[in-house]
């Protein structure tokens, strides 16, 4: 399966339908810079709804993305796209990780090694 969301021409299940009529996730709150891995294996997402599976599928461990992003590439609003993350959270499909503290984001060395590794890019 490709990263590509649908086509404007194909039909798009309808919001209320992928969220099963809910308004707030039951468990796992999102925000939306928190990183998405998939929790299960490519082979066992068959019976899963396409929407799942294309999420699943841009998501693969370990790097992930961000809520905002899928939302961006799925072409949906972000509270839905939260909605529809909380409800495969909370089905153990997915991992989720908060962003990265203000500290973890400016230790000098963890900044040192990203700027060494970049440059033997």
């Amino acid at each position: 399966m490709t990263d590509e969301p649908p086509r404007a021409g194909r039909r798009r299940t309808r919001l209320y339908a992928l969220t099963d009529g809910r308004t707030a996730a039951p468990h796992t709150a999102l925000t939306m810079d928190t990183t998405i891995t998939a929790a299960v294996a490519e082979d066992a997402r068959g019976g899963l709804p396409s929407e799942w599976q294309a999420v699943l599928a841009m998501c693969p461990p370990p790097g992930g993305l961000a809520v905002a992003e899928i939302a961006a590439r799925m072409r949906m609003r972000l509270t839905p796209m939260t909605l529809l993350l909380g409800e495969l959270a909370d089905r153990g499909l997915i991992h989720h990780r908060p962003p990265l503290e203000e500290s973890e984001t400016t230790d000098a060395r963890l900044l040192m090694r990203i700027r060494d590794n970049l440059a033997r890019i």
